[in-house]
């Protein structure tokens, strides 16, 4: 299933101050559901740990969700899509039009993602965030205003609707692995090629002028770079921050969350810059081929479920994610302890 959301957010959104605040106030992990679901591994027919990341998994879901025993009926796929003005800079191998036309593809069924999101059983949603106006170029300034910024946070915010119990974020943007590579090396440093990939398959001076535009955006706008939410701004775009405010929400609604490739887990790391627990309801559904997501990773202690040399975007990655959660909580939920199996557990 898909819908589109139109537009920006709606008019008051939230400004920095307030998405501060709403991050300072994030709940902690459920010490009471972690406490029960280890007690009922422990109990399960298996050795112990011999489900491996399954169990970390499981201990996961049930952390964020607030419940024992944990359980997913309803998965969401929230693909956000938004146009880069850095994109007139021959970024990419493919035309700013392209974002727009893969929109109409996901809504009619036709994407990678579509299928994925039908495999697992869950609903896609694309929201569309102003396409017909794309961010400013960042070489030149910033991206977003502060209140453009802050409207597309609060928008992303709405994704997380009542009866979501795990949300998969991907996203559609022409010269996004551009604006992703700015934001790293904007919070990590290093220099601009080691957070700049291939993105649509740019080689050769497509590359160079990737490389380059990054340098000029951190050049242009160092004086905002020390706050994350104005290095999201100056850097980013309407469907990064939009992730933002996905994060953000379902922490606060008790919804674990399954970051797609290299553009959704910048998204995060901002967050991250800001509170180093704030993205820990967050897994990487997929190591993305990006050469700089795996680094970026690293940066966030996150080790992604899934390594399959995938780099679509659109969330292919994390909603193929979601079968892995799925089979996790099957297991923890569904096998029989060694006193139902009457299996003799392990000797004193």
């Amino acid at each position: 299933m898909s819908e589109t959301g139109n537009g920006g957010a709606p008019v008051g959104g939230p400004d920095f101050n307030e998405i501060r605040k709403l991050i300072g106030e994030m709940p902690s992990p459920d010490v009471a559901a972690v406490a029960a679901t280890r007690a009922r591994e422990g109990e399960l027919a298996k050795p112990p740990g011999a489900l491996g990341r399954l169990e970390e998994i499981t201990e996961w879901v049930a952390a964020w969700q607030g419940r024992h025993p944990p359980n997913v009926t309803h998965a969401r796929v929230a693909v956000f899509a938004g146009n880069h003005g850095v994109a007139a800079l021959g970024v990419s191998a493919f035309p700013a039009e392209v974002t727009g036309q893969m929109v109409q593809n996901f809504v009619a069924g036709g994407a990678a993602v579509n299928q994925l999101t039908e495999l697992a059983d869950a609903d896609l949603r694309v929201y569309e965030l102003a396409l017909e106006t794309p961010t400013d170029d960042f070489t030149q300034g910033p991206a977003l205003s502060e209140a453009d910024c802050a409207k597309a946070v609060a928008y992303g915010m709405m994704s997380v609707e009542a009866g979501v119990e795990l949300i998969a974020l991907g996203e559609m943007g022409i010269a996004n692995t551009t604006a992703a590579a700015a934001i790293c090396h904007a919070l990590y440093g290093s220099n601009a090629q080691d957070w700049v990939g291939p993105g649509t398959g740019v080689a050769g001076d497509a590359l160079a002028a990737k490389v380059a535009a990054v340098e000029a955006g951190i050049a242009v706008n160092r004086e905002l770079l020390g706050d994350p939410l104005h290095v999201l701004r100056a850097l980013g775009g309407h469907e990064i921050a939009a992730m933002a405010g996905a994060i953000i929400a379902a922490r606060l609604a008790g919804v674990p969350v399954l970051l797609d490739g290299f553009t959704s887990t910048a998204a995060a790391a901002v967050l991250h810059a800001i509170d180093e627990h704030a993205i820990d309801h967050c897994m990487v559904g997929h190591l993305s081929a990006e050469p700089a997501h795996r680094a970026l990773c690293e940066k966030l202690n996150k080790v992604p479920l899934l390594a399959l040399a995938m780099r679509l975007g659109e969330g292919s990655g994390a909603a193929l994610a979601i079968q892995i959660v799925r089979a996790a909580l099957a297991c923890h939920n569904g096998m029989a302890t060694f006193a139902d199996a009457a299996v003799s557990s392990r000797a004193n």
